[in-house]
């Protein structure tokens, strides 16, 4: 029988996560080195760091983060609007309408990371990370990458109502990732 734990979740703004930096990248660091991310604490050092302390000066940047009953971080999620430039769109590799790829800085929110410690999945945490993150926002749709042999991810994001609108390469070098879309409204 599991023992049901007790689990806060935290709503952060970009000034308030940066001061939590630690906690997201041992969350973090933990996840995406397992498969199929399977990134060396040097990538995490670098990439992690650099990317996570841009985003979080991002206008109406937003972020939760799950914590057990002794503080322990357990779970992160976190993102920002697109800007009306977002070249999310350009990475795609088959172009889509442009009615789609049509960003005003209000419209879509880009969900960068969602990401659970191994111990704690199947508790609801994703879910609820999720739901916290994305409460009150005010955007017509909700656009992420997730890597197709993530199956767990992949099929909780269809479940939430995500739907693949294409594949895309995130950066150099980067696996071909499963563009996903769902609608707020």
């Amino acid at each position: 029988m599991t023992q049901k734990i007790a689990i806060t979740v935290e709503r952060l703004d970009g000034p308030a996560a940066r001061q939590a930096e630690d906690a997201f990248r041992l969350v973090y660091a933990d996840v995406f080195a397992e498969p199929p991310y399977n990134e060396s604490e040097a990538d995490i050092a670098v990439t992690f760091r650099r990317r996570f302390r841009s985003q979080t000066r991002r206008t109406a940047f937003r972020a939760v983060i799950a914590r057990g009953e002794d503080g322990e971080p357990i779970g992160i999620a976190y993102g920002h609007p697109l800007s009306a430039n977002a070249e999310w769109w350009d990475q795609l590799t088959e172009p889509v309408p442009d009615e789609m790829r049509r960003e005003d800085g209000h419209r879509t929110f880009g969900f960068m990371e969602l990401a659970v410690r191994t111990r704690w999945r199947g508790r609801g945490v994703a879910r609820r990370l999720h739901e916290t993150l994305l409460d009150g926002l005010d955007a017509e749709r909700v656009l992420l990458n997730v890597h197709p042999e993530g199956r767990a991810a992949s099929a909780a994001y269809r479940a939430w109502g995500y739907r693949k609108v294409g594949e895309a390469r995130p950066w150099t070098g980067a696996d071909l990732y499963d563009v996903m879309l769902r609608s707020l409204r």
